[in-house]
């Protein structure tokens, strides 16, 4: 029999300089002790709910990856229950020796648990290795996730939006056109 060297466990509060490292790329862009401090927060919020919870993939005993699994419906307008597998996330050293699919196994096996048919993750979308391990696994695109700040997204809507003063203006010179116009007939009849 092969012994696996992969383990898991749910986070603990300690465990929070480990994901501000392994989540560095999709946590708040701030200093590392706001980060760790956020990451507590998150540990502590989801070990007490009954929906959610953090699991740690260890490697040989070496912390080497993890996922925040969360029960929730499907969208906010679709209310089908969906098992959320967000950021699963392995050390690059660690990849490519089962700790990504251990902690998928524990994605599935706690949606199974809570009696949800349905598992939704995310990879991003410049990751072509995480999104080809999430095909593998059967998980296909359901929707693109769009972000940008919403000072860009002002500045776009603005641009793209018809300029009233330009139409207007060309509306209103047409006007006074008109009029001076009908004023200049008016006063070649009167003569």
């Amino acid at each position: 029999m092969m012994r696996t060297l992969v383990s898991l466990r749910p986070a603990r509060a300690s465990d929070a300089p480990f994901l501000a490292t392994l989540w560095e790329s999709a946590i708040r862009r701030v200093d590392r002790a706001e980060q760790v401090a956020d990451l507590e927060l998150v540990i502590k919020t989801a070990t007490e709910s009954p929906d959610e919870k953090i699991v740690i993939a260890e490697y040989d005993g070496s912390p080497a990856g993890a996922v925040y699994l969360r029960l929730t419906t499907l969208s906010a307008i679709n209310l089908e229950p969906t098992l959320q597998a967000l950021s699963p996330h392995v050390l690059p050293e660690f990849r490519r020796h089962g700790v990504g699919r251990t902690l998928m196994e524990a994605a599935v096996s706690y949606a199974e648990e809570l009696g949800v048919t349905q598992l939704a993750t995310a990879a991003a979308s410049s990751s072509r290795d995480g999104n080809r391990f999430m095909a593998r696994l059967a998980l296909g695109p359901q929707a693109v996730l769009r972000v940008a700040s919403t000072h860009a997204v002002r500045a776009r809507l603005a641009a793209q939006r018809p300029s009233l003063h330009r139409s207007s203006g060309r509306q209103l010179g047409q006007v006074l056109a008109a009029r001076r116009s009908l004023k200049r007939s008016q006063a070649s009849d009167a003569n």
